[in-house]
Formats: structure tokens, C-alpha cells, sequence
């Protein structure tokens, strides 16, 4: 694997921080906003990553995937993630951080090279973590980004999407 075990929970945990700088941005008086009628509302957004790396996360940590488990999961998942508020989905995603090290922690190299197969693709168990939770959360923390903009956050810009802070403001002296 390209990454160490511990560069990968830092990464992951990385994704958590800047997630949930870009949610303390979210106005709730605009949780129900989606860029089309078909989109996810805000809070939707937030709802779904509540769930995406447990599940995804677990599904790979399994000695063999059962689909019908993950479904299970997922379906148990998503109705307990439609019930949360703003805070509780806040809360939900920032639980992640620890998940992360206790999942993967005592996870040896072989673990992480092991070959598995889930949804019909075979991969090492490493390159499945950067394929289904890493890169979906960059992916969605791109999501939200975009829809705090487009609903009136002129002000973020890419020091809020990709490096978790608000941009410091120049001196003019």
C-alpha cells in the first residue's frame, strides 16, 4: 500500500475536520436547499455521510462481504440518518474520527494488501478504503461546498473546501 495504516486514519480523520468546517458553515434556515428538485437537500447531504465510511468501512473490514448484510446496513443506516437534525448529523460525522483509528488500528500491512472483492470488484483491502470512503468523502465535501456556495456562501472559497479553514484575510497595510 502507498500509504501507511497511519496516514491513512490521519487522512480519513483529515476528511472529518474539513467536513465539519464546511458544515458549521451551513445556515439551517437552508438545510432544505437542493440545486434541483431531483438533488439531495443540504441536511440530506450531511444525513447520507453520516453513514457512507461506517458502512463502506466495515464492508471492507469484513473477513468476506455479504451483500445482503451491507444492504441491511444501509437500509438500517439511512432511516436512522433521515431522522437527524443538523447537530445530530454534525455529531454523527465527527464520531467518525475515533471509528476510523479503532477500525483500522489494529489492521496489520497484510491486512491492508489483502485481496477482497465487494460489489464485484477485486482490490486490496487498502485500495478499496481510498476507493470508497476516501474518495467519497472528498467527493461529497465537494458536494456540500458547492451547495453552501450556490445557496449564498460567497465568501468560502478553496481554503474552505480543501484546506478546512477560512481564508485569512490580507493586510492592506
Amino acid at each position: 500500500m502507498v500509504l501507511t495504516k497511519q496516514e491513512l486514519i490521519t487522512a480519513l480523520q483529515e476528511e472529518i475536520r474539513i467536513l465539519l468546517h464546511l458544515a458549521s458553515k451551513v445556515d439551517p434556515a437552508k438545510l432544505d436547499y437542493r440545486p434541483t428538485p431531483t438533488q439531495r437537500t443540504t441536511l440530506e447531504v450531511l444525513q447520507y455521510l453520516t453513514i457512507m465510511a461506517p458502512i463502506h468501512l466495515r464492508g471492507v473490514m469484513a473477513d468476506t462481504f455479504d451483500m445482503d448484510a451491507w444492504r441491511n446496513d444501509w437500509n438500517t443506516g439511512e432511516a436512522a440518518a433521515k431522522a437527524m437534525n443538523l447537530q445530530q448529523a454534525k455529531d454523527a460525522i465527527a464520531a467518525h474520527s475515533s471509528l476510523f483509528a479503532e477500525l483500522l488500528g489494529p489492521c496489520s500491512d497484510a491486512d491492508l494488501r489483502a485481496e477482497i472483492s465487494i460489489f464485484g470488484r477485486k482490490a486490496s483491502r487498502g485500495s478499496m478504503i481510498v476507493s470508497l470512503v476516501l474518495s467519497h468523502f472528498t467527493a461529497y465535501r465537494m458536494q456540500l461546498f458547492l451547495y453552501l456556495k450556490s445557496s449564498g456562501h460567497e465568501e468560502l472559497n478553496t481554503m474552505n473546501l480543501w484546506v478546512g479553514m477560512d481564508p485569512v484575510q490580507r493586510s492592506t497595510v
